[in-house]
Formats: structure tokens, sequence, C-alpha cells
């Protein structure tokens, strides 16, 4: 089984720094890069670009609201049209770095608040995969599950791939629980990674509510910006490996 290990990151700010971007890209197949809105500057941008492209680690966009504050995590009423040109100002704002590196962007996906209500809304998501699709029609969305996101995708003739969530509870309709509930985010790394070996054996996640739900996405998303990430990475790899399954950045699966 080939599957994606992919880490959020470039979520610093200036001298702040937010996980160990470096450590991490040692471990991942893949990486989404926080574009200047929600997280990230230019030079941070490029510093990350640079280590994934030594370790042969894919780039992808991570685009969300404009809001450093509460690190895209909070819902901002923006019109379409504007929101629209603000996904296409982050991916040209990757792309470019990444092509001064002599690297592309493979991938992108939507942060925080953002992702969370395309996913929900299909006329948003329409809105927001045309502008992907405008901007780079060979891009990958790779999105937790959204038969919103996935449909427009699909219209948008975009390939959309699944993501597993390993610190997020999901609902029985596969949609990430909203973090302001109790347990949304899973800080027990043994519970994690029972979660990634029962999804890799099985094909479920059991819910936040305790029913067994049928996944089987191609790529593992873990948080950057979570404590103890490069140790829970590195297990989870172990954890892939030792069960016979490959690391393979999504541009690289069949």
């Amino acid at each position: 089984m080939d599957i994606d290990l992919n880490a959020d990151l470039a979520e610093g700010y200036g001298p702040w720094t937010i996980g160990d971007d470096a450590a991490l890209l040692d471990i991942v197949s893949s990486a989404n890069l926080a574009c200047g809105f929600h997280a990230g500057d230019p030079l941070i941008m490029a510093r990350t670009v640079a280590l994934a492209a030594a370790r042969g680690v894919d780039i992808g966009a991570h685009v969300g609201f404009p809001d450093r504050q509460g690190f895209g995590r909070r819902v901002m009423q923006i019109d379409t049209e504007e929101l629209a040109a603000m996904i296409v100002y982050q991916l040209g704002a990757l792309a470019g770095i990444a092509r001064a590196a002599g690297q592309r962007v493979t991938h992108m996906s939507f942060h925080g608040a953002l992702g969370n209500l395309a996913a929900g809304d299909a006329g948003l998501a329409t809105l927001l995969v045309r502008a992907v699709a405008a901007f780079d029609p060979a891009l990958t969305i790779i999105t937790s599950t959204s038969p919103a996101i996935e449909g427009a995708a699909a219209a948008a003739g975009l390939r959309a791939v699944g993501t597993f969530l390993a610190d997020r509870a999901y609902d029985d309709d596969g949609m990430l629980v909203p973090r302001k509930l109790p347990d949304s985010v899973i800080h027990d790394p043994a519970r994690v990674l029972e979660r990634v070996r029962r999804m890799l054996d099985d094909g479920i996640v059991i819910t936040y509510s305790g029913k067994p739900l049928p996944m089987r996405p191609r790529s593992i998303l873990l948080h950057g910006d979570t404590g103890g990430a490069v140790n829970l990475a590195r297990r989870i790899r172990a954890e892939i490996e030792q069960g016979g399954g490959r690391i393979v950045p999504v541009s690289r699966q069949t």
C-alpha cells in the first residue's frame, strides 16, 4: 500500500517559529506550506521550499483566510469574488517562490476555517475550486472528506485526493468535528497511532459518536504546530512501514 505522509509547515512569522519544519521534512513525503495569510512570510516560504526540495518532498500550497492572529481558524465574512482572488494570490506567491528555486507546486489544500466552510458548502467549494483550476489545472487538491470539494474538483477537471487527519475527530458523515468541542483534537499519541493502525488495517475510523466510518484515504496529515509532532510523525511512519506500506507522495501514486 502506498500512502502519502503530509504535514502543514512554514507556519511561523518573522522571527517567530512554529514547529520543527526541518525535522518533519526528514520524515514526510509532502508538505503544505502556509502562503502568508494565516501564517508564513516570503522568507519562511522560500526557506521551507529549499528544505523540501533538498529532501525530495512535494511542495503544496496551504491557503486560508487573512487571519494571522487567529491562525486562520476564525470564520471571516468576505465576498466570494474577493475570496477567490485571495486563493489565486496565495497560490501565485508560493508558485513564484518555488519556480525561483527550480521547483513546482504539486498540490494545494484549504486551511482551517476556510477549509471547513468549503467542505460544507457546495456553492462556495465550486467557486474556490474553479479559482484553483483557473490558476493551474495540474494541481491536486488534498482534502479531508467532503463531497462538496470532491464534487467541485471533478466538475473542474481537477484531481482530488482524500487525507486522514490523524489527530482530529470526525462526525458520522466524515466531516471534521468543530475545534470548540471537547476532544475534537486528539493529543494522546497512543490514541492517534491506534486510529492510524485501524484505518490502515481495517479501513475504518471511529467517529466522535463512537460509530465505525469507512475511510480509505491516500494521505495522512499531521499538524506541524502540534506539540510532539516530530516524534509522532516518526511513529506513524514506522507504523506504516512495519505493516508493509510505502511512504509515497500523492504526485507519484498511481
